[in-house]
């Protein structure tokens, strides 16, 4: 029986555990892959305070050797349900059941798919979601980004290094990324901008990718580029089907200013949850208030 359960290991799960254990609360964390999340496979983080240039995975783990410093507990188990039980949570895992007088929910978000034919088929072998992961496969190689948001740009930018040349395509005639990660791609001589396209579809021989076939919206054109790989940033999906909690249409968890969601005891911090911003730094200020108040919620059900 523990006081609080944390499912997630990124920036908010870790934020909490971290909060959690300084109020001397009985915790475990639950992480289903790795401790870190998402932003572990990032190459560079520019924007978190006191860290002009750092990678992600070496943020997260300082955060990681912080959290276990202060003796957190994570348990690396898949979360299938969770249900209450009078005062308690109980939560059904791959390893079984544990219980907890109050959860913090801190899965973050997966990428979305595109859709597009072929990207199922030769994701892994050309296809992917993650430049950093994967990007050193492809140096002095013919590569696009599709997305239009700070995660696209930011990629593109990073694989210019790479690769000899990079396709950006975007479906609109206008960015959604910062301005200055904006300026640093169309400044950057081996990347081409397609603003106004989409991709249709994603060949392959020999189960790999050769070639890309995308349409000009404004002139309903269609061509081919040949090239090795294709990385897709198209947006999130949150890790969520597994709490019944109110939602919104996309499937992030509802929580108030406090973290609370619909049920009482249960909070949500993190990507996960509706939010207009999708950084390290509000993960952690979630993760924070969602320990605090979680606290306050055992303290007054006790």
């Amino acid at each position: 029986m523990y006081d609080l359960i944390i499912i997630g290991g990124g920036p908010a799960g870790l934020t909490a555990g971290i909060y959690a254990q300084r109020a001397k609360l009985n915790t475990v964390l639950l992480e289903k892959q790795m401790v870190g999340g998402q932003i572990a496979v990032s190459d560079v983080i520019e924007n978190y305070p006191g860290f002009p240039s750092i990678s992600g995975a070496g943020l997260m783990e300082k955060f990681e050797e912080h959290a276990k410093g202060l003796g957190l507990k994570i348990q690396f188990t898949e979360v299938i349900n969770i249900t209450a039980e009078g005062k308690e949570k109980v939560v059904k895992t791959s390893d079984g059941d544990l219980r907890a007088k109050a959860i913090i929910v801190a899965t973050g978000a997966r990428p979305k798919r595109l859709g597009a034919p072929g990207e199922k088929e030769l994701t892994g072998k050309g296809v992917s979601y993650c430049a950093t992961c994967d990007g050193p496969f492809f140096r002095n190689r013919t590569v696009m980004v599709v997305g239009g948001g700070d995660t696209a740009v930011k990629e593109a930018s990073y694989l210019s290094k790479i690769a000899s040349k990079v396709y950006l395509v975007h479906r609109r005639d206008k960015f959604r990324a910062e301005k200055m990660h904006q300026e640093k791609v169309e400044a950057t001589p081996n990347i081409e901008i397609l603003r106004s396209h989409t991709l249709k579809e994603i060949k392959g021989e020999g189960g790999v990718v050769t070639k890309a076939v995308v349409q000009d919206l404004k002139h309903c054109e269609m061509k081919e580029i040949a090239l090795e790989g294709v990385f897709i940033f198209v947006g999130i999906n949150p890790t969520t089907d597994f709490v019944d909690v109110d939602k919104d249409e996309g499937g992030f968890i509802k929580a108030n200013q406090k973290m609370e969601t619909s049920i009482p005891g249960i909070f949500a911090a993190g990507d996960c949850r509706t939010t207009p911003l999708l950084q390290v730094a509000t993960a952690v200020g979630d993760g924070a208030i969602a320990a605090y108040m979680a606290e306050s919620y055992i303290e007054s059900h006790k």
